[in-house]
Parts: C-alpha cells; sequence; structure tokens
C-alpha cells in the first residue's frame, strides 16, 4: 500500500506531476530539449530573479553542494551550522581536502548576520557555506541580515542552500548578492528526487575557472559552457525536468504572492495546532520555518508508535532527524500541500494521540 507522504522530503507527488514525467522521451542533445530546457531555466530565473544562467544538475542537492566548494574555495571556507545538513556541509568540503572551520550554533538557532561577521572579519576565508532552511531542526536563518554582512565582504564566495525553501518564501538572489544558490526539488518543488538546480553569479563563474583540481561532472565552467547553448554537461534527467516545467508553469497560474501566503498559512496553524495538543516548538521564536514545524515532544508521548500507527493508517510520518529524534518529529508544509491536506493529517493525529500518551 502506498502511503500518503507527511515528511519533509520527498514530499507528496501530485499526480498531474507524475503524468508529466510520462512525456514522451526524447533525446538531450535534440533541438527539442534545447526549447524545454529553456523553458525551466527562464522560469527558474523569473523565480529567483536570478542576474544569469540558472543551472540543472542530474543530482541530488549535496552534488551541487560539494560542487560548490570544489569550484569556489580556493583559500579557506567558514562553514556556519546549526543542524545535521548544514554541518554535513563542513565534512563535505574537508572531504574535497579543502580548508575550512566550522562555526556552530545550538541546534534550534538561527545562524545570525554577527555570527557571519565575527568569522569573515578575521581575512581567513575566500567562500563560506549556509543554509537558508535547516531541514533537520525546522529553523530558518535570517537571509536578509546575514547578506546585509556579506555586502562588506566581496571576496568571500557567499554560497547558500536553499533545499527547504526555495519556491515556499520569496528569494531575490541579486538583491542578496548570493554566489551560489542551490536546491534540490523533492522538497518545495514537489517533485520526485533526483535534479537540484543552482544558480551562479558571473563573479563565481570567473573564479572557479581559475581554481584547480575542481572536478569533472560539477564543473561550473562546464555548466556555463553548455547552458550558453541551453544544454547541460552530461545526460539529464529529462523525465523531472518535464514535470520542473509543469511545476513553474502551476506556481506562476497560483500567482507567487499567493504561492507564498499558502506556505505562511500553513506553517502557522500548524504551530498552533502543534501547542494546542500541549506540544512544544523546537525552533527558536523567530526563526521558524515556513515549510516544516519542528514539533518538541511533551515527554509523554512515544513517538516511534504514533508513527507506526499512522503508517498503518497509510500515512508516512516523520519522527524527528539525528540527535533529536524522538525528542522531535517533523511535520512539512510545503510544496502542493493545502490546508485541506494539513487537517487531514492533524485529524489523522488527533486520533492517534490518546493511544501513544502515557
Amino acid at each position: 500500500m502506498s502511503k500518503k507522504l507527511y515528511i519533509p522530503g520527498p514530499v507528496e507527488v501530485s499526480a498531474d506531476v507524475l503524468e508529466a514525467m510520462a512525456t514522451p522521451m526524447i533525446g538531450h542533445r535534440m533541438k527539442e530539449y534545447a526549447v524545454l530546457h529553456k523553458e525551466v531555466t527562464d522560469g527558474l530565473q523569473k523565480l529567483l530573479n536570478a542576474p544569469g544562467p540558472v543551472f540543472l544538475s542530474t543530482s541530488s542537492a549535496f552534488g551541487v553542494m560539494e560542487g560548490a566548494v570544489r569550484n569556489l574555495v580556493q583559500k579557506r571556507c567558514a562553514s556556519f551550522a546549526n543542524g545535521a545538513f548544514s554541518k554535513k556541509w563542513h565534512d563535505v568540503t574537508l572531504r574535497c581536502g579543502l580548508e575550512a572551520d566550522l562555526f556552530s550554533t545550538e541546534w534550534g538557532q538561527p545562524v545570525t548576520g554577527e555570527m557571519v561577521d565575527a568569522a569573515l572579519s578575521t581575512g581567513k576565508y575566500d567562500a563560506m557555506t549556509v543554509v537558508h532552511n535547516e531541514t533537520s531542526t525546522g529553523v530558518m536563518s535570517p537571509l536578509d541580515e546575514i547578506a546585509a554582512v556579506m555586502k562588506k565582504y566581496p571576496e568571500v564566495s557567499f554560497i547558500v542552500d536553499t533545499v527547504s525553501s526555495m519556491s515556499a518564501v520569496p528569494l531575490d538572489v541579486t538583491a542578496l548578492g548570493i554566489d551560489v544558490c542551490l536546491a534540490g526539488v523533492q522538497k518545495a518543488f514537489a517533485l520526485p528526487p533526483g535534479l537540484a538546480v543552482f544558480t551562479a553569479t558571473q563573479k563565481a563563474l570567473d573564479k572557479a575557472r581559475t581554481t584547480p583540481n575542481r572536478g569533472y561532472y560539477f564543473d561550473f565552467e562546464e555548466f556555463e559552457k553548455n547552458a550558453a547553448k541551453n544544454n547541460t554537461p552530461s545526460t539529464p534527467c529529462i523525465s523531472q525536468i518535464y514535470a520542473l516545467r509543469h511545476q513553474l508553469q502551476k506556481m506562476f497560474a497560483e500567482g507567487l504572492e499567493n504561492r507564498y501566503a499558502r506556505h505562511q498559512e500553513m506553517a502557522e496553524k500548524t504551530r498552533a495546532w502543534a501547542l494546542k495538543q500541549g506540544f512544544g516548538l523546537y525552533a527558536a521564536e523567530g526563526a521558524r520555518s515556513q515549510t516544516l514545524t519542528t514539533v518538541l515532544n511533551d515527554g509523554g508521548t512515544d513517538v516511534a508508535r504514533l508513527k507506526e500507527l499512522a503508517g498503518e493508517r497509510g500515512y508516512a510520518m516523520d519522527g524527528g532527524y539525528g540527535k533529536i529524534k524522538g525528542e522531535t518529529f517533523r511535520i512539512p508544509h510545503m510544496g502542493d500541500l493545502t490546508m485541506t491536506d494539513m487537517e487531514e493529517y492533524f485529524a489523522l493525529l488527533e486520533e492517534l494521540l490518546p493511544q501513544v500518551r502515557n
């Protein structure tokens, strides 16, 4: 039995998206693909107000996360972390043989402009990485504030993971001055996993050309050369790109402001529901995600059993991530989900909670 997904990724995929993926296949060097590629990247440029090309990578977002540091860290990277995925990015950087330092805040707390300023003021770094919306904790760091600080350090490449925020909240990469902004499509874009998208400024592309040992698959110069022909360096996941075209069309038909408002409403209602049930909110006030809520267990709820019971009813539930598994659980509210979907899930959990509470 298939389960309806209430996990933070891959999220539930709509039937119309799956249908779009069944579009008959074309060759990626055919002119038909170039037309498709341009439609998608033009849509992404509009979504993100990107000053230059938006690239499509047949990989998870972590592929581009590795690619970004391999292309742009020439001296030393400042890795800012407040959860599992931002910390893992630091580990990826070290495994690439690059020099990097980790600057951490407590889980549940945001990365702040003050943290970034303190680190970069040392002059040691030519690149930094930060996760906008830390999926492990449900914390959204203040990107505007961080971007304002980054304007003081134009020599430092500003690399941002927006994996679980892109398309759910406004992201103007030009105004923010982000050098590389990346995401996977299995979260707020509500597509099956396997495709990543990213922007790169001309400054970042020029720097990448001077970086040795940056590899091939994620070589920004290869992406740039192929983008000029509306193509990719290697064979792309064409079915995913058909689906992304479909989703972009849906987003613009809904209206971006309406889309952002829908995500905000779902976030606010989810937080209110959690508090009403006697739970807490793990993320610090003022830094709570618009795409998922990390609910703090009241100590008397058997989250593992709740997840098991939800599964028996046909719903995939998240039971928390990493060191806060069980201590928390996460409720997604992103992509194609609506308040009707959220109310359906709330009703299920309310029915099950009496069975798993001491």
